[in-house]
């Protein structure tokens, strides 16, 4: 008996586990050779490291695009994973397009070889108009590195451009996933406005925007390996279909584009010539020395500062440590970066300031400090050494000498004594302090009177003040949600006589938008991100379309700043954003 249940559970939780299936479909069996194929790489659970085949027979004319889905249906749990290609035929014959791999759960799965008959060209191509291959033929995503063999801790520059050709038209797009940079200090450079510009790309003309910039330093020698940055973009494109006027109306269809993973081998710093006092500085360097006097007296402070400018990885290296005389008391410095980032790396000065004080009379040297750093451009070290300081001390306390002292039998020995400065914290009195001696008691006196009753009278001065000062703010944040909401409404009547003129129409529309939401969620214009807004609408209970909605109509106004609109679509916006506020007032 038993056995027999143990059977039926094993039974039960191996017909439970979920077959795994890789499976490669092609749009079509046989095509001309003026067509196009789609061939799509599905699996019902998510792996690793996929890797398509080469395509033997073919041209990669758009992917891989890569899409997810999955819902919960009784239940059940379903989960699929697509990866697409579309593919341009290099001529006729019979191919097998080969077998694709990919990692699950630790194994390894292969879809199998897929046929396909190329033929001569057709009169009448089926899908030249298919809208997601007209975007993936037509939008690309670049990667443009400034130096692919840099030295180690050498500064290069990443700039990401997304070309579009004139037929479609984008107007936002998402980052979908980031690369990480694992082997690089990275910082992103702010792109204050985005400029559209033309190019050629592969010989025809285009249309690029430059998205994001960023300034790398290798952390390590060797081929390192830039990943892809990943968009989804929202795609506008012509379409079959015709409006009442013969003029053909666009399709939008979601395309996922990715720069290539690029490489780079970075080189080491050279053996030969380090100085012994390299830290890891590269780049452009000049290195100064400075003292703030040179004439003081002792327990009197000075500042010496140790300061490197120039260009290069300012923030990746360490100062050389200031080395003084015993007899000056030197604290620990102050280090100061004043270090911004661009295309070219980090450019500035870093500092380190020392505080010293001379405790006795002298003449006290400073030796010279020494800086080296490694110049790429010459691909030598150079070191730079500062000149030696001579601090002045004029009044103070002195070494003595107590006279010889002689003794039988023995050679005379001397002693220094070293004047103590242990007093030099200490200051004069200057109040005495003193108090008469017929003073009057305090207690049962009028200040002691005073002091009992006083308190007593405060309190309900204290109530009446709050109650008012309670009502003056109720009044302060209904007159600023009253003002803003007439702001709002201003802006947008505003917006609408401003159609026609799209920068006007959609600053004034942008700002309808602000002061609706500060009259509406009580927020304030520097606290208003998108996720900010969205998780306060959720919070009032607004329906998720009418948020997206409300969302969509806020990146428009800011992908207007730089991408041209046609009056159509400043129409759609307005009326999109007259129906949201009105859908908002109702659920708020």
């Amino acid at each position: 008996m038993k056995q027999f249940i143990f059977y039926i559970l094993l039974f039960v939780s191996c017909a439970g586990i979920a077959q795994v299936k890789f499976e490669a479909q092609a749009s079509r069996e046989k095509l001309g050779v003026n067509e196009r194929l789609r061939v799509d790489f599905t699996m019902n659970q998510d792996g690793d490291n996929f890797n398509p085949p080469d395509f033997r027979g073919f041209k990669v004319i758009g992917g891989p695009n890569q899409s997810i889905s999955q819902s919960f249906v009784n239940g059940k749990r379903s989960f699929q994973k697509k990866y697409s290609y579309f593919l341009q035929p290099n001529g006729r014959g019979n191919f097998n397009i080969g077998q694709a791999t990919i990692e699950i759960e630790g194994q390894t799965y292969k879809t199998p070889p897929v046929a396909v008959e190329v033929t001569a060209a057709v009169d009448k191509p089926t899908d030249g108009s298919n809208p997601e291959i007209i975007a993936a033929d037509n939008i690309h995503l670049v990667a443009e590195i400034s130096n692919r063999t840099p030295y180690l801790n050498e500064g290069i520059a990443v700039k990401y451009k997304l070309y579009f050709s004139p037929q479609i038209n984008i107007r936002q797009w998402y980052p979908k996933d980031n690369p990480k940079y694992a082997d690089f200090w990275s910082q992103n450079i702010d792109i204050k406005q985005l400029n559209v510009k033309e190019d050629l790309y592969r010989g025809d003309p285009y249309q690029y925007v430059v998205i994001r910039e960023t300034v790398l330093y290798p952390q390590k020698t060797g081929k390192l390996t830039i990943e892809p940055l990943v968009l989804s973009v929202p795609v506008s494109v012509p379409s079959d279909r015709r409006d009442i006027f013969g003029r053909r109306l666009s399709e939008t269809v979601d395309q996922t584009v990715s720069s290539n993973h690029q490489t780079i081998d970075v080189k080491s710093l050279p053996a030969a010539g380090k100085p012994a006092n390299f830290t890891g500085a590269v780049g452009s360097f000049n290195f100064n020395v400075t003292n703030s006097k040179d004439v003081l007296d002792a327990t009197e402070s000075l500042q010496i500062k140790l300061q490197v400018s120039g260009n290069g990885n300012l923030k990746l290296f360490q100062l050389p440590k200031l080395n003084v005389p015993a007899s000056l008391e030197i604290y620990e410095p102050e280090h100061q970066e004043q270090v911004s980032t661009n295309l070219n790396g980090m450019h500035g000065r870093i500092t380190d300031s020392y505080t010293l004080v001379p405790q006795l009379k002298g003449k006290y040297p400073i030796n010279p400090v020494s800086f080296s750093y490694f110049d790429p451009r010459s691909e030598s070290y150079k070191t730079i050494t500062s000149k030696e300081i001579l601090l002045n001390v004029e009044n103070g306390p002195t070494t003595t000498t107590t006279a010889p002292v002689a003794s039988s039998g023995k050679e005379s020995s001397t002693k220094q004594a070293v004047a103590s400065a242990s007093s030099q914290f200490k200051y004069i009195q200057l109040d005495a302090n003193l108090k008469p001696i017929d003073q009057p008691a305090f207690f049962k006196s009028v200040a002691f009177w005073s002091a009992l009753v006083t308190p007593l009278l405060l309190i309900p001065i204290g109530i009446f003040t709050g109650k008012k000062r309670k009502s003056l703010i109720a009044d302060a944040a209904g007159n600023t949600s009253k003002k803003a909401d007439k702001l709002a409404r201003k802006y947008l009547s505003e917006a609408k006589n401003s159609l026609g003129d799209q920068k006007k129409f959609y600053e004034a529309l942008e700002r309808a938008l602000h002061n609706y939401l500060k009259a509406k969620l009580s927020i304030k214009t520097g606290e208003m991100s998108k996720d900010k807004v969205k998780t306060l609408l959720a919070e009032r209970s607004v329906q998720p379309a009418t948020t997206t909605s409300f969302i969509e109509i806020l990146e428009s106004c800011e992908l207007a700043r730089y991408t041209p609109t046609s009056n159509v679509e400043m129409q759609k916006d307005y009326d999109k954003a007259k129906k949201t506020i009105s859908e908002l007032d109702k659920q708020l």
